[in-house]
């Protein structure tokens, strides 16, 4: 990452870190950019995610191993990563109308993971979320064996869980992402 780029983003992030403070009580910038200037490859995961309208933030940190978790906190499922099916085998087996790509694939190109069901719910305890939107989640391997995939919205003041075909995609379903530094 060039260095004007690199500032731009660490100054980026500690804007909305500092914006934002009731997502991480209690925890410092200084100690997230000390832990992102140790893990510089970290950086590209947080462009990516910056760049197609995640609005990375730190929303904990695991004491035991030290490491912040950053996820996407764009009020609605991130806009540069919709219109996904679930994974390759969805899009795969989809003959026609086949999607740009899968939320697995592209999840895993920027280095970061769907967030599980449990990590989307800690998410809408820090804010509303996915008001208009909704977002895939990890799916558990029963379900998609089925031909099966998860995905959650916030909808009349509570979290709702989904089911749809894996190989499915709407303009307003993306996939919200997590990073561990």
């Amino acid at each position: 990452m060039k260095a004007e780029d690199r500032k731009q983003l660490l100054h980026t992030l500690q804007t909305r870190f500092e914006a934002h403070m009731q997502r991480h009580a209690g925890l410092a910038w200084a100690d997230v950019l000390a832990r992102l200037d140790a893990n510089p490859a970290a950086l590209n995961p947080l462009h990516a995610m910056e760049a197609t309208g995640g609005e990375p933030d730190v929303v904990g940190l695991d004491a035991a191993s030290g490491r912040y978790s950053f996820c996407d906190c764009a009020a609605e499922s991130p806009a540069g990563r919709r219109s996904l099916c679930y994974d390759r085998a969805a899009l795969d087996a989809r003959k026609e109308n086949k999607p740009q790509g899968c939320a697995e694939d592209v999840a895993e190109a920027m280095g970061i993971t769907l967030l599980t069901e449990a990590q989307y719910r800690a998410l809408q305890q820090l804010g509303e979320f996915d008001l208009k939107t909704s977002s895939w989640i990890q799916t558990p391997a029963g379900i998609r064996a089925l031909g099966g995939a998860l995905f959650c919205d916030r909808r009349y003041g509570q979290v709702f869980v989904y089911h749809n075909g894996a190989p499915s995609y709407y303009a307003a379903r993306g996939f919200r992402g997590l990073l561990q530094v």
